[in-house]
């Protein structure tokens, strides 16, 4: 009996520690994401990234074994978190009525998938760091074309469900489409950082550089 409880007691003081271990590896990722966005990998330190977080190079150390692993980890983090954004709303465009009834503007729902929330400025940031990486890390480049290849298949979706809804008449592929329209809105979005763009400055600046695409591609 007493084993039994000396294993029950083990257990429930178990989850605490692993739920505190979460709690702190989220805290250093997102006091990462931050600062690498602000400064870049390369200029930032462990010590950076602890005192954002609130926590000690321990805590740190005990979590990761190097501000690299902490990289591949929060660009795998951010990247799933745009992947599964756009999907989300690929399943709210399958119960759209509007669709099949042609009350919606598809050009405007395009824009609101890609539309993903948390691009502001530092998100951007953060991403174009991560892209300038893979460009030298084959662990990091895989990540980012797996990334970069599912949000295309995501965004494919929506533009032939469009079409086979009967809204528009493309002169090209869906798929060649999806690309130019992430293509775009990626570049339009960091020409608005350089700018220093606000938010909605930057959102209105994207649906306009996708607006004369649309021009080119829909019959």
């Amino acid at each position: 009996m007493r084993t039994g409880e000396e294993v029950h007691v083990s257990e429930t003081t178990a989850r605490p520690t692993t739920r505190s271990r979460e709690n702190t590896r989220a805290r250093l990722l997102d006091a990462a994401a931050e600062v690498f966005a602000e400064v870049g990998l390369d200029a930032a330190s462990v010590e950076a990234v602890c005192d954002r977080a609130g926590f000690t190079r321990g805590a740190f150390y005990s979590n990761f074994e190097s501000k690299d692993e902490l990289f591949l980890e929060l660009a795998a983090r951010v990247t799933s978190e745009r992947v599964n954004a756009v999907k989300a709303r690929v399943k709210a465009w399958e119960t759209n009525p509007g669709i099949s009834e042609g009350l919606l503007d598809p050009l405007q729902l395009v824009e609101q998938v890609l539309d993903i929330d948390g691009d502001d400025r530092l998100g951007i940031l953060l991403m174009s760091e991560i892209r300038n990486h893979a460009l030298r890390d084959p662990a990091l480049a895989a990540a980012y074309l797996k990334q970069d290849g599912e949000m295309v298949q995501s965004v494919t979706q929506i533009i032939t469900d469009i079409v086979r809804a009967g809204l528009i008449t493309l002169r090209v592929t869906p798929e060649q489409v999806a690309r130019m329209m992430l293509t775009t809105w990626e570049s339009a979005a960091v020409r608005g950082a350089i700018a220093g763009l606000d938010y909605e400055a930057m959102c209105a600046a994207t649906s306009t550089e996708i607006a004369r695409l649309a021009q080119l591609i829909i019959e």
